[in-house]
């Protein structure tokens, strides 16, 4: 029997050789691994001297030889097969112990160029794992050193691997080659063509006929959305700064499905602000935001906000967090705590309750990517769109009331409009001095966003609160009767995207009111 070893990460391979030696299996290998192998006096020949033929290019070609790959593809079971491999004085070759290029590591290097990009881009290996992988009946392949103990094992009981061991790594193999194409078509997916053949105007579009994402588990989880379903979590390949991925969790049990969807969309608001802010945040959908001067008042605007739906939240920050905000989330049952630092004490207040996950994000400022995909699975199929990253076009913006706004007001629309756009739509937000004080989500029609704001105002806040705020809405008015709710709330001012046919029954309205109205020209549905 006959082993062929050609690998990059080369932990374990040194004793997995010697046992495979142990059993009578003949060992051939290239480059470094051959090296590596004859300097601890392991049993090796060079490929070389079986395929007759030296490396060459540079390496660019070692294993790409009938003599390697007609001994892995023959089956064992077709006459034919065998016949021709003695015609052709041909061996079998009847283990593929095969890992690549370290492509991945090489394009997240800083500086990397893209012809060292290129020179990783491994062609041997993926083509001798797929060879072994088809013909799986007749030949173990292993591309993870973590299979290596079990083919021992298998070896030593008996004298021979598995069928099932068989299917199971040549299942590896596939996922295996299939993350690794995946990985260098998108590196070159995000290059500029440097060549001057290049024809830009092929790249016009961001979707391609066929789309292929690859990402990297993270972790099983103990369930789903509920108790009865499955998950677990995966990362996108490289370095994402500012992300979920990339924080350090600090404290507390393990983060569940729930909290990472949660806390995911409490980080995009987040987001918007380059001012000290807060986002508190239930079920997907913000329920108290809050910005200011300082941080420690940053979270006291969105704590108060509404101190109902902040129990069992997250709460996010985009400063450091105080010792006097963590005495005071200490007093409310939080789930989630992301911000980019703690104070030394406001770490030790809150890591005395066991259960809430503290989270450092060094760069929980930095803004979403705007070359970023939403995507979303339908049964059968997905639908696939750019990110949301604009909250508006100034150029677009329109006062289209006689009333004009205040720079209070503006402010204001601007903070409410960076709200509005992370609620489910339908979806009314009502602000005040950089502070939610209602939030009306997800609702079949716009007015039922808008009284649900204004009731859970005045029961959380006091009535009257919403005296001289500012309403936000993530689309345009169809009637006139959100405006009458607004004035009825006592609101001095709205924020909409306009661009309804019945946008004069509103701007009408307004003026009847003395109602300030801006049209921004942007909707943001999120569905």
């Amino acid at each position: 029997m006959r082993a062929l070893v050609s690998v990059s990460d080369k932990t374990g391979i040194v004793g997995f050789c010697r046992e495979l030696s142990a059993h009578g299996i003949e060992i051939i290998s290239t480059g470094g691994t051959y090296k590596k192998l004859k300097e601890a006096a392991v049993p090796v020949l060079e490929v070389a001297a079986v395929t007759g033929f030296p490396e060459c290019l540079d390496g660019r070609v070692k294993t790409l030889h009938p003599s390697i790959h007609a001994g892995i593809l023959a089956r064992r079971d077709d006459e034919t097969h065998m016949e021709r491999l003695l015609e052709l004085s041909i061996a079998t070759i009847d283990f593929v112990i095969v890992n690549l290029y370290p492509f991945k590591k090489t394009i997240m290097k800083a500086g990397v160029t893209l012809a060292e990009a290129v020179e990783n881009i491994d062609i041997g290996g993926p083509t001798m794992l797929r060879a072994a992988a088809k013909n799986y009946q007749d030949v173990t392949v292993i591309t993870d050193p973590a299979d290596y103990g079990i083919v021992i094992e298998e070896l030593r009981q008996n004298d021979g691997v598995s069928a099932a061991t068989k299917f199971r790594l040549m299942k590896k193999v596939f996922v295996h080659t299939a993350h690794y194409d995946a990985l260098i078509a998108d590196y070159f997916g995000k290059q500029q063509g440097t060549d001057e053949t290049v024809d830009s105007s092929a790249d016009v579009s961001a979707f391609a006929p066929t789309m292929t994402f690859t990402y990297e588990k993270v972790a099983d989880m103990r369930y789903g959305e509920n108790p009865h379903q499955e998950a677990a979590f995966y990362r996108e390949p490289g370095h994402h700064p500012g992300s979920l991925v990339e924080a350090k969790q600090l404290h507390g049990k393990e983060l569940s499905f729930n909290n990472i969807n949660d806390t995911n969309g409490a980080l995009m608001l987040l987001k918007e602000f380059t001012a000290p802010a807060v986002v508190a945040c239930k079920h997907g959908n913000p329920c108290g935001v809050g910005t200011a001067d300082d941080i420690t008042t940053a979270w006291q605007k969105a704590s108060e906000a509404d101190m109902v739906s902040i129990f069992g939240g997250i709460v996010v920050c985009n400063r450091e967090v105080t010792a006097v905000m963590a005495t005071a989330m200490n007093d409310i049952f939080l789930e989630v705590v992301v911000a980019p630092s703690y104070e030394e004490e406001a770490l030790a207040i809150l890591c005395r309750k066991k259960n809430i996950r503290l989270l450092e994000l060094k760069d929980i400022a930095l803004p979403q990517t705007t070359t970023a995909f939403d995507i979303k699975k339908v049964d059968g199929g997905m639908i696939i769109q750019t990110a949301d990253a604009s909250l508006y076009n100034e150029t677009d913006w329109q006062v289209v009331t006689k009333t004009v706004p205040s720079k209070e007001q503006m402010d204001d629309m601007v903070f409410g409009m960076k709200v509005v756009k992370h609620v489910k739509s339908n979806g009314i937000v009502l602000v005040k001095d950089g502070q939610t004080l209602g939030i009306g989500p997800g609702q079949v029609n716009r007015i039922w966003a808008a009284k649900q704001c204004f009731e859970h105002a005045d029961e959380l806040l006091g009535t009257g609160v919403t005296k001289g705020a500012v309403l936000a809405s993530d689309a345009f008015f169809p009637f006139a009767d959100v405006v009458e709710a607004a004035h009825q709330g006592g609101v001095q001012a709205i924020i909409q995207p306009g661009g309804s046919m019945n946008d004069q029954l509103s701007i009408d309205k307004c003026d009847e009111y003395e109602i300030a109205m801006v049209f921004t020209g942007m909707r943001h549905f999120k569905h």
